[in-house]
């Protein structure tokens, strides 16, 4: 085992690690006080199979006391390598239960996808009841949609939540990054000279894995596609004032359709029960409109 590198970097102390038997390493790092879980034997032999390094880091209690920061800085490593790949596998060994991942790639051609597992994009572009909203359900919806598309695709996909580029914004999901922004992330092409908009494309992937399911580390690609896309979910809120026009009740009728279209919707993307969407979204049974309480019967509830 050989220490390649070693240095303090804020509150970190850091080491740089390579081997070229899994057994000496793993001696190693008992002996300077790491827990190896059972099973890491195989996973760290196949990364010094592929010529591999270690990264290790160690919170350095004094240096974070001087700095003043009460929580932990997130790491930041920049490196180059041929492999456009994740390693995954080791983080797995000890897990309790399936690991959720957020991958953010900005790239100069385009979206990034896996290689070694399908990239499929969420459902979007949906029409959803309005209570969702209103009540502050949409958190709960979307994990329950996520979860409903991890366990119809056998828990074995990458989804694409967010692809976008930054050149044009019609419409912003959020302000683009600035030139100080992409510069910290790693975009060292673009420096934002004599032009406004950053020659940047953002992939968000959402992945969901265990062991059973991802027995491969990630491998991407950087492909040509720079079409847009995000997952969208439209509220629309129906109108509530007095109308008296000839198109009133074409309008109550079709408005009926799309409300019974929406709790329809939501049931199919999170499973969820139909009983329990349609008294949230103030329908009966039947599938008519619940009527709003006379004023007597709001006297009689108090």
């Amino acid at each position: 085992m050989t220490i390649e590198a070693q240095y303090t970097v804020g509150e970190y102390d850091i080491l740089i690690l390579s081997a070229l038997q899994s057994s000496g390493l793993e001696t190693w790092l008992r002996d300077n006080g790491y827990r190896i879980p059972p099973g890491a034997s195989e996973v760290l032999a196949s990364y010094l199979k592929q010529n591999m390094r270690f990264f290790v880091a160690k919170v350095n209690l004094a240096e974070q006391a001087k700095l003043g920061f009460s929580y932990l800085r997130p790491l930041q490593v920049a490196y180059e390598s041929p492999k456009f790949m994740l390693p995954i596998r080791l983080g797995m060994v000890n897990a309790n239960g399936p690991q959720e991942l957020f991958v953010y790639a900005l790239t100069r051609k385009g979206r990034v996808e896996t290689t070694n597992y399908r990239t499929t994009r969420l459902p979007s572009d949906m029409e959803l009841p309005v209570y969702l909203k209103a009540q502050g359900e949409f958190a709960s919806f979307y994990k329950a949609m996520f979860a409903r598309q991890v366990e119809k695709e056998d828990g074995r996909t990458v989804f694409l939540e967010y692809a976008w580029d930054m050149r044009w914004c019609d419409p912003c999901a959020s302000d683009p990054l600035s030139t100080d922004e992409l510069r910290q992330l790693g975009v060292f092409w673009d420096d934002g000279a004599g032009r406004q908009a950053p020659n940047v494309f953002i992939t968000r992937l959402h992945v969901r894995y265990d062991n059973a399911h991802f027995p491969e580390d990630l491998v991407f690609q950087e492909t040509a596609d720079r079409a847009n896309f995000q997952g969208r979910y439209v509220v629309r809120h129906p109108w509530t004032g007095d109308a008296s026009c000839s198109e009133a009740g074409e309008y109550r009728a079709a408005l009926q359709q799309r409300r019974e279209q929406e709790v329809g919707r939501l049931a199919s993307l999170t499973g969820w029960s139909l009983a329990d969407i349609r008294r949230k979204a103030g329908l009966s049974l039947n599938g008519l409109a619940q009527p709003a309480a006379q004023w007597w019967e709001r006297l009689w509830k108090k």
